[in-house]
Order: structure tokens, then sequence, then C-alpha cells
């Protein structure tokens, strides 16, 4: 498969290496706090890299600017109510946390702040206030990054069934710089892309949230090709990037998989000519990650790709994005596809143009 190199020149990459290359000043008011309705009337920037040319759309008019042939790639994973609220058995202190994922020996993996240290052994009961009983969950063990796994503890229930009951006792993880963190019941349902059917991540994969079934049916009927992939968003993906240097940050992993079906489709849509455009980061690195033997193939595990400026893009030909924190991977990955640049500028057009940021906000078309 063609590689093609988005980003600087050599000489400039090792610039590029530092963090605060990355930074940006945004005003408060231009982070979203809620989403637009319907989905797809959020706004949508358009950006062309070949010859730096900008549209203002908005997001049903993305059929505009894909042809048949063309291959769209989602992110299947659905959110779950991963935030959780309750008290130590054995104190009456309050405790929050958040569950991390489902490890492969049935126990859960969660965070979480009290006052006072937990114990080994020691019980936690999480509530939801409209709801009655409680789920118990027995600490287990902590691991050297404050993470601890705890056996979910359900009389009369099968503890095996996670997604349900966090479903029954967790509340949607909604991202600090919205709304606080505090999800009303509306974002249960908008928190949530209209494909997800594939339950693990703790966070959207939020370029797929301003899709709507017809949307999607209209790209269908232009010719346009839809393939799906599963990339479990971890709370990883919004945390800054903590040292000065690219190099040196530890990037944290991610459960994805590519499928048969979704390589076959996208190799067809190669072949006949077509564009392989992302939806999304998580897209992006799913699909690079399963390129990383030179050609597209079957993957599943765990990534821990960084992409930055110098990658060689296997697969990806476009990418539509959200608005992304400063001094994150996320900003990092725009910048090797886009180049660093023409991000910067755009980000201040964005700015300036008042277009509205982060998980609910706006989106981004670079191709």
């Amino acid at each position: 498969m063609e590689q093609k190199q988005a980003g600087e020149h050599p000489e400039l990459l090792s610039d590029l290496n530092v963090i605060a290359a990355y930074d940006y000043e945004l005003p408060e008011e231009l982070i979203a706090q809620a989403p637009v309705t319907p989905r797809d009337q959020s706004r949508l920037l358009v950006y062309n890299r070949s010859t730096g040319a900008v549209a203002h759309r908005r997001f049903f008019q993305l059929p505009e600017f894909l042809r048949p042939g063309d291959c769209l790639v989602l992110n299947r994973t659905r959110v779950v109510p991963a935030r959780l609220f309750g008290v130590r058995e054995r104190t009456g202190g309050k405790w929050e946390g958040l569950f991390l994922k489902l490890l492969a020996s049935g126990e859960w993996q969660i965070i979480g702040q009290t006052r006072g240290r937990l114990l080994p052994g020691e019980i936690l009961q999480i509530q939801q206030p409209d709801r009655a009983g409680s789920l118990r969950l027995k600490l287990v063990e902590k691991d050297d990054q404050g993470r601890w796994r705890v056996v979910p503890v359900v009389a009369g229930v099968d503890s095996s069934a996670t997604w349900d009951l966090l479903e029954q006792f967790g509340s949607v993880p909604l991202p600090p710089y919205i709304q606080h963190g505090h999800a009303n019941p509306a974002d249960r349902a908008r928190y949530q892309t209209v494909f997800a059917d594939t339950p693990g991540a703790v966070a959207a994969p939020t370029a797929g949230l301003h899709f709507t079934p017809e949307l999607l049916e209209t790209c269908r009927q232009a010719g346009v090709e839809l393939a799906t992939v599963t990339l479990h968003v971890g709370l990883g993906t919004f945390r800054p990037v903590s040292v000065a240097h690219l190099d040196e940050h530890q990037m944290h992993a991610e459960w994805c998989e590519v499928s048969a079906e979704a390589v076959e489709t996208i190799r067809r849509a190669k072949r006949a000519g077509g564009r392989v455009i992302a939806i999304g980061t998580t897209s992006v690195r799913t699909l690079e990650t399963a390129a990383q033997s030179g050609e597209l193939r079957p993957w599943e595990g765990e990534s821990n790709l960084f992409i930055r400026p110098g990658f060689p893009f296997r697969v990806v030909d476009g990418l539509v994005t959200n608005y992304h924190l400063p001094k994150s991977t996320l900003l990092v990955l725009l910048a090797a596809f886009m180049g660093h640049d023409p991000m910067m500028r755009t980000y201040e057009l964005a700015k300036t143009e008042r277009y509205r940021f982060y998980s609910y906000g706006d989106a981004m078309l670079v191709f």
C-alpha cells in the first residue's frame, strides 16, 4: 500500500518534538457545553491539504466533499456509563471513581478518590440516587498507577454482566470541561454515536457524534462505502502530554480491532481509486496500527501507536475530527496529518470564526 507522509521538512521535526509547539489559548466561551440539535447541524470547517483552501459548511453538507468510491471508516465503540458514585462500606466515607475496562479475568479495572487510604478486601457500595439497591465492589489490588482491580459482588445477579451493571449503576462519563463533568439524562443518548454497538469506551469518539442515520444513508446513496472498526477510547486520550519532548512521552494503550470485512471494504475502495476518510483520530490510530507491517491487515489487540509529525500514513487519505485540547496527543496526530503550521493557522481561524471546541463542539474535514 502506498505510503504518504503528511507533515514537515525533516530539518523541522526536531522543533516539532517540543510539546510547547502544540499549545494554544482558547476563550472559555468557545468550549461547547451542549451539542447542537439535530446532530448534523454542527459546523464543518473544510481544509484542502493540496491547495490550502478553506471552506465553511454545516456537517450535513459533508457529502459535497465526497466522491463515489470513497470509504468512510467509523469507530463503532459504545460509551459505557463508567462514572461511579458510592461509599466505603467500612467507614461510610464518600467515594467517586471511573470504570476503566473489563479485564480478561472478569475483574474490573477502576480508579477513584476518597478521603483516607483504601485497603485490599474493602467493599465499595455503588449507588444511583434514582435506583433501588446498590452494587458492591470488592477491592483486590492496586497497581503502581493507582488503578484498582475489583470484583463486582451482586446478590441474585450474574456478576459477569458488566455492561448491564454499569447501565444500572453508572453515569455518563462526561469530560470535566463539559458541565463540570456532571451529565444530565439527555447525555445518555447524545454522548453516543448513532452507530455505536460495541461497549467498552469511557469517552466518545466525538467526530462520529455529528452523524445521523439519514446522513449516513445519504452517503451510501452517493456511492460512498462505509466500514467500521473498533477502538475503545480510554482515559489517557484526553490527558495532556506532561513531558517537554514528545519522544519522552509514554503513549497510553487502547484496545482496537480491524476485522477482515473492514479490510476488504477498504482495499476495494483503494483499488477503485477511492479515498479512505477516517471519522475521528481513533479510527486513524486503529487503521494505521493495523497497517504497521506495511499493508493493512485484520488486527486485534492493544495499540500504543503514537502518531506525530514525520509519521508515514499508509491507509488514511482524509480525516473528520473535532477540535482538540492543547498539548494533547490528538492535536499532535492532527499536526502529523495536515502539517503543524497549517493546523495552528486553521485553529486560529476557527477561533476567529467562533467555532465550538472539544467533545460537543464542531468538526473539521481535512483531505
